[in-house]
Formats: C-alpha cells, sequence, structure tokens
C-alpha cells in the first residue's frame, strides 16, 4: 500500500484511482482492468472514483509501464464477501474489532471459541484497508451464534469489541 502511494504522491487523481482498484481487487494487464475475467472500463472506473475517464487511462498506462506496481496490480482478484447476505444463507456475521491488529492469534482465538461452540466458520476476512490501525476481522458463522458464546468471543486476546450482524 505504501509502495503505491509513494508512486503516485504527486498525482492525487491518480491515487484515488490505483487506491480503489486495489481495495476493490481489479487486476490491471496491458493497461486494461478486469473484475476477475470481466473488463471493466475506464468510464465506469471514472464514476467510481469521481475523476476524468482521462486520469484512469493515464493510471492503468502507469500502473502497466511500472515494472512493480505491475507485478502487484497484475495477480489482484476480487472475492465475494458473504457478510452482507448472511441472513439469506442462514449464517450469522461478527465484526471483530481488534485492539492492536498486529497481535498475533486473533483468528486462532476467535474460530477456538466457534468450534467449541459446536459451529463452523464459512468465511474469514481480515478488512485491511492498508493501515493496520483500520483492520477489521470478519466472521461468517454457520447458524445462529449462541449469545452465550460472544462474551468468550470478546474476552480472546487481542478482541476490542464484537459487531454481531
Amino acid at each position: 500500500m505504501d509502495r503505491v502511494r509513494t508512486e503516485f504522491s504527486k498525482f492525487p487523481s491518480q491515487e484515488k484511482v490505483a487506491m480503489l482498484i486495489l481495495k476493490q481487487g481489479i487486476r490491471v494487464e496491458n493497461g486494461v482492468a478486469y473484475c476477475n475475467n470481466i473488463e471493466q472500463s475506464d468510464a465506469a472506473i471514472a464514476r467510481a472514483a469521481d475523476v476524468d475517464r482521462r486520469v484512469v487511462r493515464s493510471t492503468l498506462e502507469r500502473i502497466s509501464d511500472t515494472p512493480e506496481l505491475n507485478r502487484l496490480f497484475s495477480k489482484l482478484q476480487s472475492m465475494l464477501l458473504m457478510a452482507n447476505v448472511a441472513p439469506e444463507i442462514g449464517c450469522t456475521t461478527l465484526e471483530i474489532i481488534p485492539t492492536d491488529a498486529t497481535i498475533p492469534g486473533i483468528l486462532a482465538g476467535i474460530t477456538d471459541v466457534i468450534y467449541k461452540g459446536g459451529l463452523s466458520v464459512r468465511q474469514a476476512v481480515v478488512d485491511d484497508p492498508g493501515t493496520r490501525m483500520d483492520s477489521h476481522l470478519i466472521v461468517v458463522v454457520d447458524g445462529q451464534i449462541p449469545p452465550e458464546l460472544l462474551p468468550a468471543i470478546k474476552q480472546c486476546k487481542g478482541v476490542s469489541s464484537v459487531i454481531l450482524r
């Protein structure tokens, strides 16, 4: 993330585009943007970033022409986040806010409590928008979480708060 910000530091509009496509997992190959195997238009990305489409074009070209950026952006892939559809598929979502995201074992402690509660994890994703200070852990669990598990999850090492969604 820091390398991307550094590369685009003199071009704030391009930085905005680069960070958007990075966050969305949009792959860039030969100056073309893809959401997995679906090509994305410059105009659509421009609307999402609130910039002119020419800014998107120059950003994609810069990414493709800069070997270090090309190595990063050419390997990106988007992924389904089940958190928003959890109720429709019979699951529950926990959002974990850490005291410090650099503490090892936060996920292990939480999944251990879930396992001991007889539940199964469908998906676990760390949402890291670029700074560890804002990281959240999203855990989608099969079924409903019994209320008695919430205090045990809250007591896990490194957990500041738990949001049940």
